[in-house]
């Protein structure tokens, strides 16, 4: 188990290094490390290197733990291997929110509704989804319930955001378009002020829970007759896994794959559900992802730029579909 981790991390660290070294212009490792600890003044290598490349890196490992952690958190609580954190409706309520800035108001000025104010609306739009499932999860104890519940808040986000696409000017559409492609390149420091934190301690949340999600894979009842409090635990899973989508969506867009993939890449690695092993590793495999996906979107090389979401996408839906053909029995 040590040597899984060991070479995780070891991934994990190459392909930062990578993601920091490529892209449209290749730097020296050389150059890179010394702007890394300071030892060069360089201004170009510095506003490559600091401004540009270590921010996007850094979103990138922190989505992709977000994203990994809350597809196990989804996973665990309705025992479905192809639950991810956008089940719940939050992802979706997060792209209505930018949908009702971007495409539902023609008086803004463009630094109204970009920047911020996309952050802001993403925000908002997973807040109000996040307070409708809870009331839900309150009221119906049936986990399966919830699930469908979830897919409906989806299709009801979906179905107003299409109104939208199809009655806004092709400026605004071209805007949220671009949104929903994704970008760890938007996250700039300022971003990541807030962005960091939150993210941060949704995935420490997730951590103190591990021991009550191993109880649970076992069934609710059992895990009522050691004491613990379902309706507690579900709520608290339903607020980290929003907080987490939510987040993340917000500042990068829609990313799709990540969340549902990671944790099976986990439990293949390790063999094993045990919450204090693959919590730990679908941080680190989501990272490493993350980065190799946002080093493929670069293009090393060239000056094109592919869209993050479809990406995650083509390194995903395999996964998927040899999950599904695991499983068929």
């Amino acid at each position: 188990m040590k040597k899984g981790f060991l070479i995780l991390l070891v991934l994990f660290c190459a392909a930062f290094l990578a993601d920091i070294i490529w892209g449209s212009v290749t730097l020296p490792f050389s150059e890179v490390w010394k702007v890394l600890t300071g030892g060069n003044d360089d201004i170009i290598y510095k506003e490559i290197v600091l401004n540009h490349r270590l921010p996007k890196a850094l979103a990138a490992i922190l989505t992709g733990a977000a994203l990994s952690v809350a597809g196990v958190l989804m996973q665990t609580l309705f025992h479905n291997p192809l639950a991810g954190p956008d089940v719940l409706g939050v992802t979706s309520g997060s792209s209505l929110g930018v949908a009702l800035l971007t495409l539902g108001t023609s008086v803004l000025p463009l630094w109204v509704i970009s920047g911020w104010g996309q952050v802001v609306a993403a925000v908002l739009g997973a807040v109000i989804v996040l307070l409708l499932v809870i009331v839900v999860s309150v009221r119906i104890p049936q986990i399966v319930s919830l699930l469908i519940l979830g897919m409906m808040f989806g299709y009801f986000a979906g179905a107003i955001v299409s109104i939208l696409q199809s009655m806004s000017n092709p400026d605004t559409l071209k805007l949220f378009i671009t949104w929903t492609f994704g970008s760890l390149s938007a996250v700039s420091w300022e971003y990541m002020q807030v962005m960091a934190p939150v993210i941060l301690i949704g995935i420490f949340m997730a951590f103190l829970l591990q021991k009550q999600l191993n109880v649970f894979l076992l069934g609710q009842n059992y895990a009522t007759g050691l004491g613990i409090s379902i309706s507690r635990l579900r709520v608290l899973v339903i607020l980290i896994t929003a907080l987490l989508a939510g987040t993340s969506t917000a500042f990068t867009g829609p990313i799709a794959f990540i969340g549902i993939t990671m944790p099976h890449i986990a439990r293949g690695i390790f063999k094993t559900s045990n919450h204090r092993v693959i919590l730990p590793a679908s941080v680190l495999c989501g990272s490493t992802t993350m980065l190799c996906c946002d080093l493929i979107s670069q293009l090393p090389g060239t000056t094109g730029t592919l869209p993050i979401n479809a990406v995650t996408a083509l390194m995903g839906a395999p996964v998927i579909m040899w999950i599904i053909i695991k499983n068929k029995g």
